[in-house]
């Protein structure tokens, strides 16, 4: 899997990271899914360098001119409810883009730190032969990715994928890139070193959908 760390290099998106770490400023939940939705943006951007491109000719008022642009097979496809805003900030580049949702959350069969992720809401086009960005803010243990990679490939085939996260774990990344394809391209914000005995990233910045949509019950 190839990684494409973006906080190792000085950019703007360290300052939008910085804001949604912030406990003070994370409180105003329009600015965090704003910034979330910029980071997507930024992270678009980056990952339409390694897309398939065609030439066309543009007719401009006063003549013609010939230029690339990236095929149209890509699908969105979020985890809900988290990867709303950072859906948006891609989507907000890749405007022709299809769309598709799915629900993956974690189970607590025993009321206790052990967790199962459970997989059960999808709306999708079809995948087959198409380039698939899988979007999670989160990378946490990397077990809701590759529970729903498999939930996925029941309905077909992509034949590129790319994951889109913000922030991820170590542990996470490892293990997402032990049960991906080899060919998966992998595009993060950030990556932190720790998880804690719950499962959540440290320092990370908390409850991504909570942050962003409120408290659930």
């Amino acid at each position: 899997m190839n990684i494409h760390h973006l906080s190792q290099e000085n950019s703007i998106v360290n300052k939008f990271l910085a804001e949604i770490r912030d406990v003070s400023i994370q409180k105003d939940a329009m600015r965090f899914r704003r910034n979330i939705e910029r980071i997507g943006e930024v992270l678009g951007y980056e990952l339409s360098k390694k897309l398939n491109y065609t030439k066309i000719v543009a007719t401009t008022p006063l003549g013609k001119k010939e230029t690339t642009i990236p095929e149209s097979d890509v699908v969105l496809c979020s985890i809900l409810r988290a990867g709303l805003p950072l859906h948006q900030g891609i989507l907000n580049y890749f405007d022709d883009a299809e769309n598709a949702f799915i629900s993956a959350y974690r189970h607590h069969p025993k009321n206790d730190e052990n967790f199962e992720i459970v997989v059960e809401y999808f709306a999708s086009p079809s995948i087959e032969n198409k380039t698939l960005l899988l979007i999670d803010p989160m990378l946490a243990t990397g077990k809701s990715l590759v529970a729903v990679l498999e939930g996925v490939l029941k309905h077909g085939t992509p034949k590129k994928i790319h994951i889109v996260s913000v922030i991820g774990s170590e542990e996470g990344v490892t293990y997402v890139k032990e049960n991906f394809p080899k060919n998966t391209e992998l595009w993060i914000a950030a990556i932190d070193k720790d998880l804690n005995d719950k499962g959540y990233i440290v320092p990370g910045l908390g409850d991504a959908g909570d942050l962003a949509f409120g408290t659930k019950m």
